[in-house]
Order: structure tokens, then sequence, then C-alpha cells
């Protein structure tokens, strides 16, 4: 199969949003990879190298920020951190450790995708299938 656009990689341990972030992604153009932990989450960067990449913070196992930072021992990708708790101290650390951006939960799928977009460099429109 072809690859349709850029790669992300988009891991959270909450199934419904890590599916509807997987279909919102996808419909834009992106190759989708997905994962439900940071253990699952480092393979799946280590096989696919993806362009960008959406952590959620509290996943079991490896968290977001001991994802954050195999990435960038690896990479300097654009990554977004993800999380439902909105302490300053939480985006400071995340700023701190790389992260290219910072969305407390619930937050909209489209500034999302579109942030992404952004650090990528991806005009709208220009990745797969326009909506």
């Amino acid at each position: 199969m072809a690859k349709k656009g850029p790669t992300i990689l988009v891991a959270d341990d909450e199934e419904p949003l890590l599916k509807l972030l997987k279909l919102s992604f996808g419909l834009e153009g992106f190759d989708v990879v997905t994962a439900n932990d940071g253990l699952a989450a480092q393979e799946a960067f280590e096989g696919n190298k993806p362009d960008a990449a959406v952590l959620d913070i509290g996943m079991p196992g490896v968290d977001g920020f001991g994802v954050l930072q195999f990435i960038r021992q690896r990479s300097n990708i654009p990554v977004i951190l993800v999380t439902a708790r909105d302490e300053p101290s939480y985006q400071s650390r995340a700023v701190a450790a790389g992260a290219d951006g910072y969305m407390t939960k619930p937050f909209d799928r489209v500034v999302l995708v579109d942030s992404i977009r952004a650090k990528l460099n991806c005009p709208k429109h220009s990745v797969g299938n326009a909506r």
C-alpha cells in the first residue's frame, strides 16, 4: 500500500480517543500509527519512523514524558503532549523536555490536526484527500 502522506504516531491509553484521533488524522491524509501505552509507542516509533507524534502523558508503563525523551534521543520530529492534567508545572515540564506543543483534554481534534499540519509545514488540503 502506498504511503498517503506524513506518518503520525498517536499514543493514548484511552481507546475511544485513540480511535477518534486515528480517524481524524486519517481523513486528513495522514498515515496513522497508534499505540495504547508508552512501550508500544516506543516500538511503533522505532518501526515506523513517524514524521510527528501526539503523546498522552498519563499512559501506563512508560509515560508520555518517557516516550518524548526516547524520541528526542533519536529524532527532532514535532511532538505534542496531551493530558487531562492542566497544572502549569506540567506544561513547563513538557516544554523543558522538548515538546513542541501541549494540549489539555478535552481538546478540539481539528485544532490538534491543524497544529501538527503547521509543525510539518503541510498546508490544509495538501495531504491526502481534502475535507
